[in-house]
C-alpha cells in the first residue's frame, strides 16, 4: 500500500470517504477576539478540512485582509465564507436566531468532555481569546460547553488545535 499523491487520486479518495463517513452535524466556528493571525489561518484550514459552513470573526480577530491569514490558510479563506461582528453578543444572538446551538470549548461549570457530548444538528463551536478564553458575556449565550481533558502540566492546547480535535469529533462522531 502506498500514499496517494495525484490530485485526481486524492479527490477520488475524499469522495469515497465522504460516502462512508458523512458529516453528522452542520458546523461553524466563532472566533472570539483572537489575536494571532496565524491561528486564524490555521483554523480556516481546519474549517475546510471538516466541511464547516463558515467562520464568525468577532472583536479584533484578524480576517483575510491580514497578510498572515492567507499564508497560513493555504487558500481555505477563499473556500469557507466568513462574517464579522464587532460585538460577541450580537454574533451569538444572530447565530441563535438562525438555528445554531452555541457550544463553547472551555473549562467551565457544567462542561462535558468533548468526546462524551452529543453535538446538536447545527453546532457553532465558540473558541475564545488565546490568553483569556471565552469571555463571561459569551458564556451567558451558550447552550453547552465542552472541554478537552489535559494530562500534562500545560493548561491548554493551541486554540486552533483544540478546535480541530473537537470539530472532527462533532462531525465524524466516534466510539
Amino acid at each position: 500500500m502506498k500514499a496517494i499523491h495525484s490530485k485526481t487520486g486524492v479527490r477520488q479518495f475524499k469522495k469515497e470517504i465522504a460516502k462512508l463517513y458523512p458529516p453528522r452535524v452542520e458546523l461553524c466556528f466563532l472566533l472570539q477576539d483572537w489575536e494571532d493571525a496565524y491561528n486564524v489561518g490555521g483554523l480556516w484550514r481546519v474549517a475546510d478540512g471538516c466541511g464547516a459552513r463558515e467562520l464568525i470573526l468577532t472583536g479584533r480577530t484578524p480576517g483575510p485582509e491580514n497578510p498572515m491569514v492567507p499564508v497560513t490558510s493555504l487558500g481555505a479563506h477563499r473556500r469557507i465564507p466568513h462574517r464579522r461582528f464587532e460585538r460577541h453578543d450580537d454574533a451569538a444572538v444572530q447565530l441563535k436566531s438562525e438555528g445554531w446551538s452555541i457550544v463553547t470549548v472551555e473549562v467551565a461549570d457544567g462542561a462535558v468532555p468533548y468526546h462524551e457530548f452529543e453535538y446538536p444538528e447545527r453546532t457553532c463551536l465558540v473558541l475564545g481569546n488565546e490568553a483569556q478564553g471565552v469571555y463571561t458575556g459569551m458564556m451567558k449565550h451558550r447552550d453547552a460547553a465542552v472541554f478537552i481533558p489535559m494530562y500534562g502540566k500545560g493548561r491548554s492546547l493551541n486554540v486552533h488545535v483544540a478546535a480541530a480535535i473537537v470539530a472532527f469529533r462533532a462531525v465524524v462522531g466516534g466510539g
